[in-house]
């Protein structure tokens, strides 16, 4: 049954049927894609779980003024000081705010800052259906009012909805990131293949699934509750690109090895599905299963964005296994001209540099993998320095755009905390009470006198630091812990700093309660697959430490040769998941085809005959997957620039050195007590497949 599913994509007909199938599956899903940036939730508070203080203050609040509103902070500076006509522009730029739609309410200002070198105004702007989006035009239109006649009169739009505009600027590259993503894999595989025309059908293969899983996400956010974001529109697009292409290389690499041997193409192709197919499954399985685990996170945004990814890896397996192999049977052998495969042919076989590892491993197993752990520890001591506490707004851009520009001169001019106060809602009764406790907090500049309704007290309290800043976040601290000390008062604090804080909160429980989640899930599935106890764990240990060993570079590349000032509170979580999930990929692609061999030859030679045939395909799967995630450098991000940098070097030091060195010497080490408590545990190697060697090499250069 199982050779007659994996036979089917290959079928004489069954291959026409297949792609008539996806071409009419891929008219309505292109329709839907363009439309997932309509069902986007970009702002913050829209992250956080219902039940976080800072969201239950912004229901409470709604009483007071309109719960989908955010400042926009407008800054004028003049060097050598603001001039009467300056503030007559100013003036009549505030009545001008008025009127442009979506703008909420009476401007604050114009205010002279007390050195007369700048003016500051802020303005509410609904954050409606169209979210970030609406924002940015919002600001656009502002700017364009601000920046005409300005007359050499600076012109800044900061605070909340500066930040909104400028990510929307940030995130509009995506269309830029997808075609750098696309090059990389062409590139990569030219290399690979050294073939003109074979690219374009793994191209193909990973654009089709890339835009039918956008559809069905679109329809996930639409209908189902799914929260989706900018973000996991770019994360979904490299790592659809990254593992579809891997798949397409898997299986190409097998069926061009199967055409040797089969005169039918289409017999040549089911005997690939068959042998390659199982390891294609469980690794896709395996990453999309880990991706699901996100969903029990708290934080919506993360939440949201393992059911997106996962979707994107299933999409990805399913155009894999059916769309691929149509595409390479009904092109035929002439897609892999200039060197195409014939049949009886036999594969030009010389010395390869795995060849050359595997005998250099095989000498002494022993020492290369404990030497190659101390490595990797070493390289892991540099994550006790990474800075995984947020950044502040204007420090989550590679750039300096407009509102990293304008917060700096508001802080230089103004109270640092203006325009975006924290949020305290309480009971009425106990409004003073609150609000003495409130004043009391360091960090704390001014706060409002209390505005009551409905039994319910709004009180306002303006930041001495600016309100995305770590000293802001610990402001918020103490200010829950005073007011919150107040007995009978039901006090909360809220606002955008408040928001900050909850998601940082929650990312770092999310990461203590998946993470472990995810090893347990990851190590069953592994154990399943192989039949085996002892290979998982070991298999588990080698990505974990490889995982460790990828965070401690990254923290050292980004404090000291980056310059970032720290990384996002989701950071390290998402790291590991992408990492562990796509470094198992290698692992059972690798593990999987030395079990093959074992049956027949032993472990030891399994090992090593397993490194030299899938080496190649591995390093080259590593490469584009590496590749595509460091195309996310292209967004003018710190999140983006971090997160690319992270898996790209953590897969390329998984494909190169942990799977290639540290388990193929594990495995030569260990030997047959990889498989226990298996069946293949009691078997041991045949007289012919000694321990390792030199004499070995004649054998591996003919596999």
């Amino acid at each position: 049954m199982m050779r007659k599913l994996t036979s089917l994509p290959s079928g004489r007909v069954a291959k026409w049927v297949i792609l008539a199938l996806w071409v009419a599956l891929l008219i309505p899903a292109l329709m839907l894609a363009g439309k997932l940036g309509d069902v986007q939730e970009n702002d913050s508070a829209a992250w956080l779980p219902g039940d976080a203080e800072s969201t239950v203050v912004v229901e409470r609040a709604m009483k007071f003024q309109p719960a989908d509103t955010v400042p926009a902070i407008v800054v004028y500076d003049r060097p050598e000081g603001v001039t009467a006509a300056d503030m007559a522009k100013a003036q009549a730029d505030a009545e001008a705010f008025k009127g442009v739609d979506m703008v909420v309410g009476q401007p604050q200002g114009p205010l002279k800052s007390q050195d007369g070198k700048a003016i500051q105004t802020v303005v509410q702007v609904r954050n409606g259906d169209s979210g970030w989006e609406g924002i940015h035009e919002v600001v656009g239109e502002m700017t364009e009012v601000g920046e005409k006649n300005a007359d050499g009169l600076g012109f800044h739009v900061t605070g909340p909805a500066g930040y909104a505009s400028d990510s929307i600027t940030a995130f509009s590259g995506e269309g830029v990131l997808t075609a750098i993503t696309a090059l990389v894999v062409v590139v990569i595989l030219l290399l690979t293949y050294r073939s003109p025309l074979l690219p374009l059908l793994p191209l193909l293969t990973a654009g089709s699934a890339l835009v039918t899983a956008q559809a069905v996400i679109y329809l996930l956010a639409k209908h189902a509750g799914l929260v989706a974001n900018t973000q996991t529109n770019f994360i979904l697009t490299v790592l659809v690109f990254g593992a579809a292409t891997d798949y397409a290389l898997l299986l190409t690499s097998r069926y061009r090895e199967e055409l040797r041997r089969h005169e039918d193409r289409h017999e040549a192709m089911a005997e690939a599905l068959h042998r390659s197919g199982p390891a294609i499954v469980a690794s896709a399985a395996t990453v999309a299963v880990s991706l699901m685990l996100l969903m029990l996170a708290t934080l919506n945004s993360t939440q949201g964005l393992g059911p997106a990814c996962a979707v994107g890896i299933l999409v990805g397996l399913l155009a894999t296994v059916t769309l691929m192999p149509a595409l390479l049977v009904i092109c035929d052998r002439w897609i892999f001209w200039p060197v195409k495969p014939s049949y009886g042919s036999s594969e030009v076989t010389k010395e390869s540099v795995w060849d050359r590892v595997g005998t250099a491993v095989s000498r002494r197993p022993r020492i290369v993998w404990i030497g190659t752990t101390l490595l990797l520890a070493v390289m892991a001591i540099g994550a006790f320095g990474l800075k995984a506490d947020g950044l502040s707004n204007k420090d989550q851009f590679t750039n300096k755009p407009q509102m990293a520009v304008g917060e700096e001169i508001q802080a230089e001019h103004f109270p640092a905390g203006s325009g975006d106060p924290v949020y305290v809602v309480a009971e009425a009764s106990s409004a003073e009470q609150v609000s003495t406790a409130l004043s009391g907090v360091p960090g704390i500049a001014n706060v409002s006198p209390p505005t009551v309704k409905d039994g319910q007290a709004l009180i306002l309290g303006e930041l001495e630091d600016a309100p995305s800043s770590t000293a802001a976040l610990g402001t918020v601290e103490q200010a829950r812990t005073a007011v919150h000390a107040v007995e009978g008062a039901d006090a909360q604090v809220g606002g955008n700093t408040a928001i900050m804080l909850d998601t940082r909160e929650a990312a770092s429980r999310d990461s203590k309660v998946i993470i472990p989640i995810v090893l347990v899930v990851v190590f069953l599935i592994l154990a399943v697959l192989l039949r085996a106890i002892v290979a998982p764990l070991l298999l588990m240990a080698t990505v974990v430490l490889s995982f460790g060993a990828a965070l401690g570079v990254s923290s050292l590349m980004f404090n000291h040769v980056f310059g970032f000032a720290g990384a996002d509170a989701s950071f390290p979580l998402l790291t590991f998941v992408f990492l562990v999930a796509l470094g198992i990929d290698y692992n059972i692609f690798l593990v999987t085809r030395v079990r093959e061999e074992a049956l027949l030859h032993g472990t030891r030679r399994g090992a090593l005959t397993g490194l030299s045939t899938t080496g190649g395909v591995i390093t080259s799967a590593g490469l584009v997957l590496a590749g595509t995630f460091a195309a996310m450098a292209s967004l003018p991000l710190v999140f983006a620039a971090e997160l690319g940098f992270a898996v790209a070097f953590g897969v390329l030091l998984d494909t190169m050195i942990v799977r290639s060195v540290l388990v193929t010497a594990l495995t030569l080490d260990v030997d047959r007590w990889m498989w226990w408590p298996s069946k293949l545990f009691k078997q041991r190697d045949t007289p012919e497949s000694p321990a390792g060697g030199p004499d070995l090499e004649p054998a591996l250069r003919g596999t």
